[in-house]
């Protein structure tokens, strides 16, 4: 009963986290064209919030596996992000997104790793954590569904910062039980050789899927002609797919988690070459749901993989990090790309990039 209670206040906590990241990440590129019409200028305020990630969670997981305690970190993280989540109410230019989307990076980052391995420390049966992570899955989701039904890109700001305020209050009651403390030096740099095959293909599939996601949310309204809450619409069933399939492999999918990375590497080339031949927004919706089957293999893959033969939350906050990172170059790429050639030639290079990752990720051993 007791471990139950605390996967449930971690369940929540999780929701309102990512919730809170969601309701803005996903419509920046739509926020950024109020403030500049270069399509590279909003390749380069998307990729500032990932930037700051990257240090945050490199630095702040390692230091979480020094101390031997999560919590802090989780709490300090949900404050952080309450606050400079709340700061993009009142940027009226690109140079206050700039500033506040880099401190939202920076507090983001604070927590993100040690929350993946607090939910992974929990549980004694490692593939129930699955279904405590899927919980951010659905917080996107829900972001999402905010963020179309508010239908007011000022409005949502508010709604991020109070999802924080909640998720904070849900680690009030939560255990801080003490891990031993990971003190060897030069762990970082060992994990990161230890694991090349798996942060490289990694690094490479999302710089395809991050230069997509910057473009897609503007190509759907001007292209396609959605609405704001239809591009909500085709979020959720990327969404609700990596909530769901997250649930169903704690129990019901029993392959190695190499393969199950494997999997979600391989298949995410499907989607981007689905997306080059729609001609409406409803058609995205099914590949949309593809990306979110794809995203619950490679990440619960990933990471329990990582987890179960590295410092747990060092190897977490790299592989956050390797994210931040390609949220940092596929944005500027597809600026560039955009600004270049057109929208499809952004779908080009991700088909290229992933089928290169899936390449790569084939050495990654079991």
């Amino acid at each position: 009963m007791q471990k139950l209670q605390v996967n449930n206040l971690v369940r929540s906590a999780t929701f309102f986290q990512h919730a809170g990241i969601s309701i803005i990440f996903v419509f920046m590129p739509i926020i950024a064209k109020g403030v500049t019409e270069s399509i590279f200028e909003i390749g380069l305020l998307v990729a500032s919030f990932s930037f700051a990630q990257i240090l945050s969670e490199i630095y702040f997981g390692r230091h979480s596996d020094k101390k031997g305690t999560r919590l802090k970190f989780i709490r300090i993280g949900f404050i952080g992000c309450a606050i400079t989540f709340g700061l993009h109410y009142f940027a009226a230019d690109l140079t206050m997104f700039f500033i506040v989307r880099i401190a939202a990076g920076v507090a983001s980052g604070i927590m993100i790793p040690a929350m993946i391995a607090y939910t992974y420390e929990a549980n004694i049966d490692k593939k129930r954590a699955a279904t405590v992570i899927s919980f951010h899955a659905l917080g996107w989701l829900a972001g999402i569904a905010a963020a179309g039904i508010a239908n007011d890109l000022k409005l949502i700001f508010l709604i991020s910062a109070a999802s924080f305020v909640i998720g904070l209050l849900f680690t009030i009651k939560l255990p801080n039980p003490q891990q031993e403390k990971e003190l060897k030096p030069g762990t970082t740099k060992n994990v990161i050789a230890k694991n090349k095959f798996l942060f490289s293909s990694l690094l490479l599939r999302h710089i395809g899927a991050a230069a997509v996601w910057t473009i897609l949310p503007i190509m759907l309204m001007e292209r396609l002609g959605a609405e704001l809450y239809q591009v909500s619409i085709v979020y959720v069933a990327n969404t609700l797919t990596a909530f769901i399939l997250m649930n169903v492999m704690a129990s019901k999918i029993h392959l190695s988690n190499v393969t199950k990375f494997k999997i979600g590497i391989g298949f995410t080339t499907f989607v981007f070459i689905g997306l080059v031949l729609v001609t409406d927004w409803w058609m995205v919706m099914p590949f949309m749901s593809l990306v979110g089957a794809t995203w619950a293999f490679l990440f619960i893959g990933g990471n329990f993989h990582l987890m179960e033969n590295n410092p747990r939350s060092t190897s977490t906050g790299i592989f956050s990090s390797t994210l931040s990172i390609a949220t940092v170059v596929g944005p500027v790429v597809a600026g560039s790309i955009a600004f270049v050639f057109d929208y499809a030639a952004v779908m080009y290079f991700a088909i290229a990039i992933i089928v290169c990752a899936f390449v790569v990720s084939l050495k990654i051993k079991k």
